[in-house]
């Protein structure tokens, strides 16, 4: 974590696929985003047979941090925090990656273990929550592992406890849309494929699930999804020709509504899916990996609605370093994100 004086805030969360960055300034009800930038860089690609990260991704992914740093440099960012999640932990040469970044671009990023990863989704997306629920079951689909958390305590009566007080139970499975879509194959996916898939995730599920069964539930129970995948089943949901994130973020799905879309998108061949203004080439032969490990948590974990957040890691990132600098009056505001 770098503290350097100044009120511009830089989050960046490296993971197996993605490269996302977040530049927020405080304001009274959490922060306003400043700028942003994603891109798929697929820097776990062949992790899961190698061991190890491969050139062409290392490449890739330095392209994608050197537009980070400028984007930092050119908004005179003052505190930052920057890590590295799944491919990174898993790789023999992740810790070698990470010392190029640093001597090359001066960034210095962090392998955050799985349960940072996991309480820090949970910090980013719990404002979302149902006040009138009890408990909801947050879940964050990766490129390479998927966490998972038991969050109690929703209504606004305890909304003064601690996020660590609040969560119950966790787990980071070791899968995500990446690691699954290289084992089973992501383009032509059938029926037979697709449910070996669910069942993959299930199994790897089940104790966690056989856990959660004692955990208290309400009428209002629900699920709570952030990821590519969650964010692509709601625009399909909505037939949005382009992705918007301001009809997507906060989006309440019915189960119904979720199964529809999921077919719909099941159904869609390759080139539709590559074509498809959510989806693109870039994350078409991943779609359904995601889809597969969605399913496989709603059945563990049946509910009648899912809340879809496009948020997640940065926000709690920022939340996180602005909550330990005081930003905040006395009594504000804490777990709202601004935009």
């Amino acid at each position: 974590m770098t503290r350097v004086a100044g009120s511009v805030y830089a989050a960046l969360d490296l993971g197996t696929n993605n490269c996302r960055l977040l530049i927020a300034r405080p304001s009274p009800d959490g922060f306003r985003i400043v700028d942003a930038f994603s891109r798929i860089v697929r820097l776990g690609e062949g992790l899961s047979s190698s061991g190890r990260l491969g050139e062409p991704a290392i490449a890739r992914t330095m392209s994608a941090l050197a537009v980070c740093r400028d984007k930092m440099e050119a908004r005179g960012v003052g505190r930052t925090r920057l890590i590295a999640t799944e491919a990174c932990r898993a790789a023999a040469n992740g810790p070698d990656f990470l010392a190029q970044v640093k001597d090359r671009l001066g960034l210095d990023l962090e392998i955050v273990d799985r349960e940072t990863e996991a309480f820090l989704a949970a910090a980013g997306c719990a404002a979302l929550a149902d006040p009138r629920a009890k408990a909801i079951l947050l879940f964050d689909i990766g490129g390479g592992s998927t966490e998972i958390v038991w969050l109690a305590d929703c209504c606004p009566d305890t909304g003064r406890k601690g996020l660590h007080d609040r969560v119950r139970l966790w787990t980071s499975l070791p899968l995500g849309v990446v690691s699954l879509a290289e084992k089973y194959g992501g383009q032509e996916v059938t029926p037979e494929t697709y449910q070996a898939m669910v069942d993959h995730v299930a199994a790897e599920l089940a104790d966690f699930a056989e856990e959660a069964q004692t955990e208290m539930r309400c009428d209002n129970f629900h699920l709570l999804g952030t990821s590519g995948t969650v964010t692509t089943v709601a625009g399909v949901y909505l037939g949005l020709t382009r992705y918007d994130r301001r009809r997507v973020d906060g989006l309440w799905m019915c189960s119904d509504d979720v199964d529809k879309a999921i077919d719909h998108l099941r159904g869609m061949s390759y080139g539709q899916r590559a074509g498809n203004g959510c989806i693109g080439s870039e994350r078409a032969d991943l779609v359904l990996a995601g889809c597969a490990i969605f399913d496989a948590i709603r059945q563990a974990f049946p509910s009648a609605g899912v809340r879809i957040a496009d948020r997640g890691l940065r926000e709690g990132l920022l939340m996180q370093m602005m909550s330990v600098d005081g930003v905040w009056r006395a009594g504000a505001a804490r777990n709202g994100t601004g935009s």
